[in-house]
């Protein structure tokens, strides 16, 4: 009765089959490593966000792995260099599009931080110059950026002026010095920066997404599929057997014609 079942096409549809439950139980469980990543994310976040301001070399000491340190606060006092401005392009913020703007700033002692003054909408044509003399920053550490898959690549080669990522190995050949290896969100400076644009950088959102549904989703579907499996198996099993059972058709008697 189920030798049906190793015919070449329900051998393929087995195949199918299991590659699809496989497939859709892997996919729920990447997004509860989704799930897992992002709690690890908000929890970083929340510890480090709101901790007091300390000295950058205090912080980001050598040796210091970048994301160790990440979203916390630091001070540091130095001169922008204006003519090396970078714009960081395709942002957005509080549902506004618009660009990034980084520039570069000396420290005492001749290394460079790269220093992110904040979002400008793209309806704000022009942007506050920085101040022209020695400031004294507070801001937030960054780790570098990295390309992720899908996203725009910046030219490997030249100055650049527009940049889709603040990629600081890549940067660094064209600023005036040994540049800190972790950019900073500014918080204030002093001088303060002109009222309005840039405006500082927005929190990240810390909410869980929905990774958690997907996963149930997923897990329903791959469910789904091996139930059809069986209802599949069932009817045909059931098809073969009314065809087995039903008796052979009798022939049907001549009916006398009226003479």
């Amino acid at each position: 009765m189920y030798r049906f079942l190793l015919r070449p096409k329900w051998i393929l549809f087995h195949v199918v089959v299991i590659a699809a439950i496989v497939l859709m139980i892997n996919l729920g469980f990447w997004q509860l490593r989704r799930l897992d990543q992002r709690q690890a994310f908000n929890a970083t976040v929340e510890a480090r966000y709101d901790l007091p301001p300390e000295p950058l070399d205090e912080v980001l000491a050598v040796g210091t792995d970048p994301a160790d340190v990440e979203w916390r606060q630091v001070t540091f006092s130095g001169t922008y260099v204006p003519d090396d401005t970078i714009i960081v392009v395709n942002r957005s913020q509080n549902g506004s599009a618009g660009r990034n703007v980084a520039v570069p700033l000396v420290l005492d002692d001749g290394r460079v931080v790269v220093v992110n003054r904040g979002f400008v909408p793209f309806a704000v044509e022009e942007i506050p110059p920085v101040p022209a003399e020695e400031v004294a920053v507070v801001g937030r550490l960054r780790e570098s950026e990295v390309r992720r898959t899908g996203q725009l690549s910046d030219p490997a080669d030249g100055v650049l002026v527009e940049v889709q990522r603040l990629d600081l190995p890549r940067l660094e050949s064209q600023l005036p010095g040994e540049v800190v290896p972790m950019y900073v969100d500014l918080v204030e400076s002093n001088p303060a920066e002109v009222d309005g644009y840039p405006q500082p950088i927005a929190p990240p959102t810390l909410s869980e997404g929905n990774h958690l549904s997907y996963a149930f989703q997923w897990f329903i579907f791959s469910v789904a599929v091996a139930v059809g499996w069986v209802l599949a198996v069932r009817h045909s099993v059931r098809s073969r057997r009314a065809e087995e059972l039903a008796p052979a058709a009798e022939p049907a008697e001549p009916v006398d014609q009226p003479v």
